[in-house]
């Protein structure tokens, strides 16, 4: 196998580098728009550099490279800046999908494409792989579009939908929501934290775990990837406390209405993750496991 990772320098690309690099008989290449922020921890990671945007370096490289497979992570997730950015927005998240599955199929090259539960209307999660979507904001919307852009292709596909990722990362802006509650308590800042929007949060270990057996299975078909714990953020926020010992009634109870932001959210998504446990194996952590995780790698510099 030869794998093609986009987005190496993300969350997910960064998990997905660290469990393939490892794999006997896979070959992996790493790409991003960006400088490659790994070299100092894989320095015989093969890197090049692509903007999936531009259709011109897709054709480029995946003739160069010539993949068995790719797995596509790179997308423009921050949902409020996509709601202000219509048109970046749509470059990244759906023309980008559209230079890729045109491609892979023009190549025979297996395509793993990773998609959200903001997809979704929120109205009635958890969801399987059949539920109607119904995006509510423009994030939401270029994900679906993406969807459909990668199930008309007349090639090899897989669709990995996923839920709240949560995970350590190297030199990583962002943050999430394990983290940014952990960090908060810290400092003894009051936070708060919504306690009507549900979901099924991902450890991006367990999502790369999903989106490594979608390609190892040359699966066909649209997977729900996610945790299975059903949680609202606040529940989340209280088992954080729990677990780093932190001061709980910094933790302000809240609805999303407290909060004034650019694009909408669903109020009740999450996923039932019975197909990929049955055909893949996939198995993720309890969040209770997975916040344990984040701690032991908290501390080991990770």
């Amino acid at each position: 196998m030869k794998i093609l990772l986009t987005g190496s320098n993300g969350l997910l690309g960064q998990k997905l580098v660290a469990l393939l690099h490892q794999k006997p008989n896979v070959i992996l290449v790493a790409t991003s728009r960006g400088a490659n922020k790994l070299a100092g921890l894989y320095p015989d990671l093969r890197f090049v550099p692509l903007d999936v945007a531009d259709a011109t370096q897709v054709q480029q490289v995946l003739a160069q490279e010539q993949p068995t497979h790719v797995i596509h992570t790179a997308a423009l997730t921050n949902v409020d800046e996509c709601e202000l950015n219509h048109e970046a927005c749509w470059q990244q998240n759906v023309t980008a999908v559209g230079h890729l599955v045109e491609a892979c199929a023009a190549r025979n090259i297996h395509l793993t494409h990773l998609s959200t539960d903001f997809i979704f209307s929120g109205e009635a999660g958890p969801l399987a792989e059949d539920a109607k979507p119904g995006p509510v904001n423009l994030y939401g919307e270029s994900k679906l579009a993406a969807e459909q852009l990668v199930q008309a292709s007349t090639g090899r596909w897989a669709i990995a939908r996923t839920v709240l990722v949560y995970g350590v990362a190297h030199e990583y802006g962002r943050t999430n929501i394990v983290l940014w509650v952990r960090d908060s308590l810290r400092a003894g800042k009051a936070i708060k934290v919504v306690a009507d929007q549900w979901r099924t949060p991902t450890l991006a270990e367990d999502l790369a775990e999903g989106c490594w057996l979608l390609a190892a299975h040359a699966a066909q078909g649209i997977y729900h990837l996610s945790g299975a714990d059903m949680l609202t953020p606040h529940a989340m926020a209280l088992q954080v406390a729990d677990y780093f010992g932190l001061d709980k009634t910094l933790i302000e109870k809240v609805d999303a209405s407290t909060f004034s932001q650019p694009a909408r959210r669903p109020a009740r998504t999450g996923f039932r993750i019975d197909k990929a446990r049955h055909e893949l194996g996939y198995a993720p952590c309890s969040f209770t496991e997975g916040i344990a995780i984040i701690g032991q790698q908290s501390e080991n510099g990770q």
